[in-house]
């Protein structure tokens, strides 16, 4: 079965692939945006929750393909700014992916904040909807706190600044790939549609 990943990233590609690799899914086929069988304008992400942006991408990548799609939406949310960046992490700072302009603006919104309200929450819910209109949707949360300053090459976007609750000191960029895997938020909504993927893989 080929399964589009309705994003250009590389890095959740490969991701569900682990996933996928690691619960021993096979007769999936993961095609990534850039090579669809159709390329077709990326819609617009107006929704006002993680489930209703990850549901537009997913039902465009059915609609225009034909393929079985499966699309995530995630971000940070941040106690203190009242759950914020939230649906808006990508584009904080104005430009949407600028990774740098978005941590250092969430940096100086919580340069004064002390410690004790720093709590953050990846949050990531994953959609596969089918051609015929089959649609599953999974939340994953992981609980933990900003840091005060980026730590970490690995990952991307916030992870840097965000240190897990399970990680004693580590933030979520200084982890291995299979450690992050088994703790993250994406890899907990995306381990949510495993049954799912394996079931329409027959």
């Amino acid at each position: 079965m080929k399964l589009l990943v309705a994003s250009n990233n590389a890095k959740k590609l490969a991701e569900l692939q682990r996933i996928l690799d690691a619960h021993a899914i096979s007769g999936v086929d993961l095609v990534a945006l850039a090579d669809a069988p159709v390329q077709y304008e990326d819609p617009v992400e107006n929704g006002r929750t993680f489930a209703d942006n990850a549901l537009i991408k997913a039902r465009a990548g059915a609609r225009e393909t034909g393929l079985v799609t499966i699309a995530d939406d995630s971000g940070l949310a941040v106690e203190e700014l009242n759950g914020m960046p939230g649906v808006l992490s990508a584009r904080w700072s104005g430009a949407h992916g600028d990774d740098r302009a978005n941590n250092d603006l969430l940096l100086a919104q919580m340069r004064d904040v002390p410690e004790e309200r720093r709590h953050a929450a990846f949050v990531s819910v994953c959609a596969l909807v089918t051609p015929d209109g089959q649609e599953h949707v999974s939340e994953g949360r992981w609980e933990g706190r900003l840091l005060h300053e980026e730590a970490g090459e690995n990952g991307f976007g916030y992870d840097p600044l965000f240190e897990p609750a399970e990680t004693l000191g580590r933030s979520s960029a200084q982890l291995a790939p299979a450690e992050k895997d088994a703790l993250s938020h994406r890899g907990k909504a995306l381990t949510g549609l495993v049954e799912v993927i394996a079931g329409l893989a027959g």
